[in-house]
C-alpha cells in the first residue's frame, strides 16, 4: 500500500510489526533460550503482531471474507421483516434492526435522524378486466404513489405506443381512455434507467390529453410484477397508473392491432394519506486525528413491498453494517471519521439522503467523499466518480488493493438514481459502485426480490470492497479532491451532458435558480 492510500504511519506500523515478528520466531524456534512453558505465553503477541504486520487493505479483506453476521442481518431485514415502505411498521422495525446491528458492529455512537415525506401510500385490491369484445382478467399492480381510482366500467383502452409524441399524436383522442403504453424487456442497465427518463413525458401528454389513467407494460417477462413510481418527490402523482403483466399487455395491443376496440373495468383503491416522517439510521467511528472530516459509506433501508428487498437494496444495507465492522474488528482507527448511514425514502426520489445532505450541509465542507453501493450482488467492476476528472489519479490509488476483485476500472459519468446525488450537487467527491447486472435487472423492484437471490459470497467481496475504499478515504493524509462550487459542478453537468437528464426530471431550474444543490 502506497503512502496516498493508508498513509506513512500505517507503514511504519507495519515496518516495526515485521520486527517483532522475526524477534518471537527466533525465541520460539529456540527452546534452549525460551522454555516452552514461557513460550506459549508469547503465542498471542505473536499472533498480534502478526497481524499487524499486513496492510490495512489485507487485513480488512481478511476480515471481510471471514463467516460473519452478514447472512443472519440479511435474514432478518427480509424475511422476517420484509418490505420496508416509508411510513409503514416495517419501515420502523427496519429502523430499529439498523440500530441495533450498528452497535453490535461496534460503532462508536449510533442515532437516528428523521425528516418528512409529503404524503403516504398504499395499495388496495387493484384490478382490471377487458370486458368486451373479449374477456380475460388482467394481472396487474399500481404504480406507487399514483392516486386511486373509483371502479370504472366499460372504458375504452387506446394503444399509444411506447407514448412518443407521435405516437400519441396517432392515436386521436385520449380523453377519458385507458392508455396502453409499451416497454422493451429490460436487459442492461441502460434499459432500466430508460423507464424512468421516459414515462414524465408520457405522462405530461396524457394529462395534457385527459386520459383517465396509464397502463404501462412490464418490462419483465413471465407475468412477473413490481413496483415503480414516477413521482420523485414524494408526492401523489397526476394521474392513475398500473404496471401490467408483459403478456397480458401484449395480448392487448395485438387485439387492438387487429381492428378490436377492447373496453376494460378499471379499479385502483390506493390508500392515500398525508405527511409522515421516515428515518434514515447512522452509525459513526470517530476519526483519531481529524474526527470533524468525515467520509460517508451509504445504501439506502427501505424497499418496494411486493418482495423483501434483499438485492434493492437489503444486501447493501447490510453491507454498510458488515463494512463497519470489518473495520473495527481489524483493529483500525482512521484519521477521519467514517459515517455510516442507512437511508430511507430513497425509492420515493432519493428523499433521505437529500434531506440529510440538506441537514448538514453547514459541515458539508469536512465531506471528504460519499460512497454509495445500490446494484445487488453482481460483480463490482470499478467505480462512477460523478464526473470528476481531477479525482482520477487519486482513487486509481485508492482503488488498486481491489485488482485481485477486479474491481478498479473508473467512470467519469455522472449519474441519477441513488443516494449519492444530493451530495454529489452539493460538490463532494462521490463513488459509486459499479456492478454487473447478474440477476438484478429481473428482479428489480418485483415480487421476486427475496433472500435466496442473494450471492453471499460475492457480497462478501463488495464488503471488502466498500471497507477498503472508504477507509482510504477517510485515513489518507491528504484529502481525495476538493468540494467543488456551483459553476465548477454545472460545467461538468455540462461536459457530461447530465444537464439534460435534470431537464427530463424538471430539477435543471431549482438548480439554476440556488434552490437544489450548492448555490455558491
Amino acid at each position: 500500500m502506497g503512502r496516498s492510500c493508508f498513509g506513512f504511519s500505517r507503514r511504519t506500523e507495519q515496518r516495526s510489526s515485521s520486527t517483532l515478528v522475526a524477534i518471537f520466531a527466533i525465541f520460539i524456534s529456540n527452546s534452549s533460550i525460551m522454555p516452552k512453558r514461557i513460550m506459549f505465553l508469547f503465542l498471542p503477541l505473536l499472533a498480534l503482531a502478526s497481524a499487524l504486520a499486513q496492510s490495512p487493505a489485507d487485513r480488512l479483506i481478511s476480515e471481510a471474507l471471514k463467516p460473519s453476521t452478514l447472512e443472519n442481518n440479511l435474514h432478518r431485514l427480509t424475511d422476517e421483516i420484509g418490505g420496508r415502505v416509508p411510513g409503514t411498521p416495517a419501515m420502523q422495525r427496519a429502523a430499529e434492526w439498523g440500530t441495533e446491528a450498528f452497535r453490535s458492529a461496534g460503532a462508536d455512537s449510533v442515532h437516528t435522524e428523521t425528516f418528512t415525506i409529503p404524503a403516504s401510500w398504499s395499495e388496495g385490491a387493484t384490478t382490471m378486466t377487458v370486458v368486451a369484445p373479449e374477456q380475460f382478467k388482467v394481472r396487474l399492480v399500481s404504480i406507487a404513489w399514483a392516486p386511486a381510482l373509483a371502479a370504472t366500467q366499460h372504458v375504452p383502452v387506446v394503444d399509444v405506443g411506447h407514448g412518443t409524441e407521435q405516437e400519441f399524436s396517432a392515436a386521436g383522442s385520449i380523453a377519458g381512455k385507458i392508455l396502453l403504453v409499451h416497454s422493451d424487456e429490460m436487459k442492461v442497465w441502460a434499459d432500466l434507467f430508460a423507464e424512468y427518463v421516459n414515462a414524465p413525458g408520457t405522462i405530461d401528454r396524457a394529462v395534457q390529453g385527459k386520459a383517465l389513467a396509464i397502463a404501462f407494460q412490464s418490462t419483465r417477462p413471465y407475468d412477473l410484477l413490481y413496483r415503480h413510481t414516477n413521482s420523485t418527490k414524494g408526492k401523489i402523482d397526476r394521474l392513475p397508473m398500473v404496471m401490467v403483466a408483459r403478456e397480458d399487455a401484449g395480448r392487448m395491443a395485438r387485439l387492438l392491432a387487429s381492428g378490436q376496440k377492447l373496453y376494460a373495468n378499471l379499479s385502483i383503491p390506493n390508500h392515500v394519506g398525508g405527511r409522515i416522517t421516515a428515518p434514515n439510521v447512522i452509525g459513526e467511528l470517530r476519526g483519531s486525528e481529524k474526527p470533524d472530516e468525515f467520509v460517508i459509506l451509504g445504501a439506502h433501508l427501505d424497499s418496494w413491498d411486493l418482495g423483501t428487498g434483499a438485492l434493492d437494496n437489503g444486501c447493501n444495507a447490510a453491507l454498510v453494517i458488515d463494512a463497519l465492522r470489518a473495520i473495527k474488528a481489524a483493529g483500525l482507527r482512521p484519521r477521519r471519521s467514517i459515517r455510516f448511514i442507512l437511508f430511507s425514502g430513497e425509492e420515493e426520489g432519493l428523499l433521505g439522503s437529500h434531506a440529510y445532505a440538506i441537514a448538514h450541509r453547514n459541515e458539508l465542507d469536512n465531506a471528504a467523499g460519499v460512497v454509495i453501493f445500490d446494484s445487488g450482488t453482481g460483480a463490482v467492476t470499478g467505480f462512477s466518480v460523478g464526473g470528476r476528472k481531477d479525482m482520477l489519479g487519486a482513487v486509481n490509488r485508492l482503488v488498486a488493493p481491489l485488482k485481485q476483485f477486479d474491481a478498479t476500472a473508473l467512470t467519469t459519468d455522472m449519474e441519477w438514481g441513488t443516494d449519492h446525488f444530493d451530495f454529489m450537487l452539493e460538490g463532494v467527491p462521490t463513488l459509486v459502485a459499479g456492478q454487473r447486472e447478474a440477476n438484478y435487472l429481473i428482479n428489480y423492484h418485483a415480487m421476486s426480490d427475496t433472500y435466496d437471490k442473494v450471492d453471499f459470497p460475492q457480497l462478501k467481496k463488495h464488503v471488502a470492497e466498500a471497507a477498503i475504499v472508504t477507509f482510504g478515504i477517510a485515513d489518507a493524509p491528504e484529502r481525495l479532491a476538493p468540494r467543488l462550487h456551483h459553476a465548477q459542478i454545472e460545467g461538468t453537468m455540462r461536459e457530461t451532458h447530465f444537464d439534460e437528464m435534470m431537464k427530463s426530471f424538471d430539477i435543471w431550474p431549482q438548480w439554476q435558480a440556488g434552490k437544489w444543490g450548492r448555490a455558491d
